[in-house]
């Protein structure tokens, strides 16, 4: 749940999102992207892109 809300937050203000960003603040203080594949797996490219077709909408 820390994730979602860290990942909500970081959508709220940002246009797009990419992998690396997830290297950084607040990400990375949490394990950053090798820790959101432990959570997420092989869907991590697919909630990154379809956050960004949200973003984009």
């Amino acid at each position: 749940m820390q994730w979602l809300r860290m990942i909500k937050d970081y959508v709220a203000g940002s246009f797009h999102a990419d992998k690396e960003d997830f290297e950084l603040d607040p990400f990375n203080k949490n394990g950053g992207l090798g820790k959101m594949w432990q959570l997420f797996g092989d869907t991590t490219d697919e909630i990154i892109n379809e956050l960004n077709e949200v973003l984009a909408a």
